[in-house]
């Protein structure tokens, strides 16, 4: 992607959201919800997501990725004094063989670029439940299907640091925010969310 289109392309999300929504906040020991981009149903960015998503366009999520990265290092609560450790949300392993590849891991190895921030194994934490696929679903139903999804294996990775939780979406949260609630009772110290779009 060339720098016009990241500069110019897309139309700029809010950096710096304490709020999921006008009435929701987020839920305790996240502090930062960061989105690069709004998402444009039917548009360019979506169908850059999709071609990282289904098409094997692995590059567009490093690219996404090193624009986040730079975006994130200018959020003002993103701070270089903490010890960060970059999580993206798993895929069930039976999704992963289908697909052949995380996306939301070619997104934070695109942030690992641009900001030195290290990306945790990706044994360490692992998705235990295969969802059904979240759009089209309410609030409630996401919650409810993505309830007790990821397990963390090796707590001492995550223990007293801040966890950047990496998705290419950012919808309702359900997802981020349950792999967040998981991350913090391993030992996390917060927990940032950074996507490429918001929804």
């Amino acid at each position: 992607m060339c720098s016009q289109c990241i500069k110019n392309k897309f139309e700029v999300a809010n950096p710096e959201r304490k709020q999921v929504s006008s009435d929701t906040l987020l839920p305790e020991g996240v502090v930062l919800q960061h989105a690069l981009w709004n998402f444009d149903k039917g548009g360019f960015l979506q169908d850059l997501l999709h071609a990282l998503k289904y098409h094997r366009l692995t590059g567009v999520g490093e690219d996404l990725g090193v624009a986040l990265g730079k975006s994130l290092k200018r959020n003002s609560y993103f701070r270089t004094d903490e010890e960060c450790l970059l999580v993206p949300v798993p895929l069930h392993p039976k999704k992963r063989r289908m697909r052949g590849y995380n996306q939301a891991g070619f997104i934070a190895k695109g942030i690992e670029k641009s900001t030195t921030i290290s990306l945790c194994k990706k044994q360490d934490v692992i998705r235990i439940k295969n969802t059904k696929t979240q759009t089209g679903f309410s609030l409630e139903k996401r919650r409810e299907n993505i309830n007790q999804a990821f397990m963390v294996k090796n707590p001492s990775s995550f223990k007293n640091k801040v966890c950047i939780v990496v998705d290419d979406v950012f919808t309702t949260g359900a997802t981020a925010f349950e792999l967040a609630d998981t991350l913090l009772q391993s030992g996390a110290s917060k927990i940032m969310i950074a996507t490429v779009a918001q929804a």
